[in-house]
């Protein structure tokens, strides 16, 4: 359902097949979480998790679209910026962790990387698939598309940083990604943030023009 479809509103997200592709996919992040957090922490590697911290994020992005589907637009702009910020603090944590990594340099574990990559790029490519229809709208549709992206591409750095780390016999490549991953979450947080504050301030001016 893309808000360019011979419609004029932008899609707020009041469709029970959406919210039926939003529990789908949260209940996959969710899983893919705790399984390349683990991993991440067995194998030593920061690029996993970075990117079992994305699969965090965006569990708790759809929880928090389907709680305000339906709400007021300000209501749904101030989930947008809680999402927003939430990115911020992940990516910044990524960032000064791999900073830390690079003073304390430990090998990753190259094969892990792989394998687990492997499969948070499946489980992200199914999640991209369910949602391709609903890629535009409100700040909170647009947030769940963007996380699911960021997904899919961190999945693909990450198999590249386990050649990279396999081929080079070096935490860099592993290293380098993760700081990458970081700068994308910071991206989308900007898009995020800058969409719902547009929307929110859209919001205050339509309960003016209410009232009136």
């Amino acid at each position: 359902m893309s808000a360019s479809c011979g419609q004029t509103h932008v899609f707020d997200g009041m469709s029970d097949s959406y919210k039926r592709r939003l529990w789908a996919v949260l209940i996959i992040n969710a899983a893919m979480f705790v399984v390349e957090m683990t991993a991440g922490t067995m194998a030593g590697s920061q690029a996993l998790k970075a990117d079992a911290l994305d699969f965090f994020a965006d569990a708790m992005t759809y929880g928090i679209s389907l709680a305000v589907i339906g709400a007021s637009l300000r209501v749904r702009a101030t989930a947008a910026f809680a999402k927003g910020t939430s990115l911020i603090v992940i990516g910044l944590w990524v960032f000064g962790s791999t900073v830390y990594r690079v003073v304390f340099q430990d090998m990753p574990d190259a094969g892990v990387m792989g394998v687990i990559g492997f499969m948070a790029l499946s489980a992200n490519l199914l999640s991209v698939v369910i949602l391709m229809a609903y890629k535009d709208g409100d700040a909170n549709v647009r947030s769940v598309w963007l996380c699911s992206r960021n997904d899919a591409i961190g999945n693909v750095a990450v198999m590249i940083a386990a050649l990279g780390v396999w081929g080079s016999a070096t935490a860099w490549p592993d290293l380098i990604v993760a700081g990458i991953m970081a700068g994308l979450f910071l991206y989308s947080a900007w898009q995020i943030l800058h969409q719902a504050w547009a929307e929110w301030k859209s919001g205050g001016a339509i309960a003016h023009d209410h009232a009136h």
